[in-house]
């Protein structure tokens, strides 16, 4: 077999770009299906994946033998009906980063194998800190404050939930790298808080035993009121409490906790309070929605992912620190051969700060998209959808055989259709729509009931968007 030419590869690669920007164009329009799913091993077999693997030969003359059946078999983000996951519909930028970032390769956790890309985490990093109100000064500006946080980039917000709780291992147990994490030591944490949390604390080596948990209303909202509760009790069984997470927002209900009440709370005891912000931490960018964001900046960690509504591809997410001091002191590592240190040396590295080791150029995909948008227009995009998913509670709490459980304060409404009674009936619906294709949505259960639930990223999605799901939904069930 010839081996493939610079000149083929050319060829190919404008064949793929156009096939992306028709793909693009369909899913927009709505010509396409959201998602429409064989069975794996068929849809193995239409993309000839063993084929290709085992023979090669994928080229431009060839290409659309795999190309269409993955595109066509794909969930179609910028299609106005993926009203699921909290998963960004990318912007352009975001593309063209990525395209870079697949051509030149510069995993840039040591800052002489990626000093560009290295410099722009540093100032989007800075400018997630500003919006926190803990970075003053000129965001390209790498001059020693000591008043200003720190952060860093990770590869998704489980990443970053993970190294928050490291970080408060380190601040309340400064030899726990050595010698293990201390027994007794607690965080208290809403049962709603993101699964990565309860994962992060098994793994720092606390047990499942050391999650406390928080109080909260019938829509899983924190209630500060009664931290002092929960405090009290885990003294009483010999524990020793000495971080709180609070959740903006959550993931089923995209709900906010008090976060400058529970920071009142925080303080008192002296105890780190962790903001999981994957998704909500958005807000500080609009005038409008930034008080749902209240307290931050008396917080000690913040996670914050791009990658949801920053309009950024998976994955970029951020950890960030009040006090720089706090991350300096999460990991102790000796690489001789890859951290060389010193004075002289030029530039800095972001590997002792990330568990990863090797990292793509994580900040180059939202520095593309905040280049052509500008922080007003992404900020603008964030009070569009909340604003969006507010109109659309407005239709269908109208509805007289639909119920919404609360009025929305994020892009993330929760619904149910009263034409059909149980939670399993909930979920049987939700399975009739994704096999008509036209729709893509997710459920979640609220004090033990099912509701149908919309995560609204896409800008396209419209109040005529959502009748039109009405209207499915009760021709499936009339």
């Amino acid at each position: 077999m010839a081996p493939i030419t610079n000149k083929s590869t050319d060829i190919l690669s404008a064949k793929v770009l156009a096939a992306l920007g028709e793909y693009k164009a369909e899913s927009s329009a709505a010509k396409s299906h959201v998602v429409r799913q064989k069975k794996p091993q068929e849809l193995a077999r239409a993309m000839q994946v063993a084929n290709w693997i085992r023979n090669g030969g994928l080229g431009a003359d060839n290409y659309e033998e795999f190309l269409a059946p993955y595109l066509e078999h794909s969930q179609h983000l910028h299609h106005p009906g993926f009203i699921g996951h909290q998963v960004a519909v990318p912007h352009e930028g975001a593309a063209i980063a990525d395209m870079i970032h697949g051509v030149i390769n510069n995993p840039m956790a040591v800052y002489e194998m990626g000093p560009s890309a290295s410099v722009i985490e540093r100032v989007v990093v800075n400018w997630m800190l500003e919006k926190c109100g803990w970075y003053t000064g000129d965001i390209d500006n790498f001059e020693a404050n000591a008043n200003n946080g720190a952060g860093v980039l990770t590869h998704g917000g489980s990443l970053a939930n993970l190294t928050a709780v490291l970080a408060a291992r380190a601040h309340i147990a400064p030899d726990a790298w050595a010698d293990g994490t201390p027994e007794g030591l607690a965080i208290i944490a809403p049962a709603a808080t993101h699964y990565s949390l309860a994962r992060a604390v098994s793994i720092a080596g606390f047990g499942q035993n050391a999650l406390r948990p928080a109080p909260v209303t019938d829509l899983d909202v924190l209630r500060p009121e009664m931290l002092e509760e929960v405090f009290e009790q885990a003294s009483n069984d010999g524990q020793k409490v000495f971080m709180v997470s609070a959740n903006a927002c959550t993931t089923a209900t995209g709900l906010y906790d008090p976060i400058d009440e529970v920071a009142e709370f925080c303080e008192k005891h002296n105890l780190w309070l962790h903001v999981d912000g994957a998704h909500g931490a958005s807000a500080l960018l609009s005038d409008k929605e930034r008080r749902l964001m209240k307290g931050i900046s008396r917080a000690d960690s913040l996670t914050w992912d791009a990658h949801k509504m920053l309009r950024t591809s998976a994955l970029c997410a951020a950890i960030l620190f009040k006090d720089q001091k706090s991350m300096a002191g999460i990991f102790h590592q000796d690489a001789s051969y890859i951290f060389y240190g010193g004075e002289d040396q030029i530039g800095f590295d972001v590997g002792p700060y990330a568990v990863e080791c090797t990292k793509s150029a994580l900040g180059a995909k939202l520095f593309w998209v905040l280049a052509m948008e500008g922080e007003q227009g992404l900020g603008a995009f964030v009070e569009k959808q909340y604003a969006d998913t507010r109109k659309f509670y407005e239709l269908i709490n109208a509805q007289d055989d639909f119920t919404c459980p609360y009025k929305p304060e994020a892009n993330i409404l929760c619904f149910k259709y009263d034409g059909v009674d149980g939670n399993a009936a909930q979920l049987t619906l939700r399975e009739k729509i994704l096999e008509r294709g036209k729709f893509y949505i997710t459920t979640a259960e609220i004090n033990s009931v099912r509701y149908l639930r919309l995560s609204v990223m896409n800008p396209l999605t419209t109040v005529e968007t959502i009748e039109e799901l009405l209207t499915e939904i009760r021709l499936l069930y009339p």
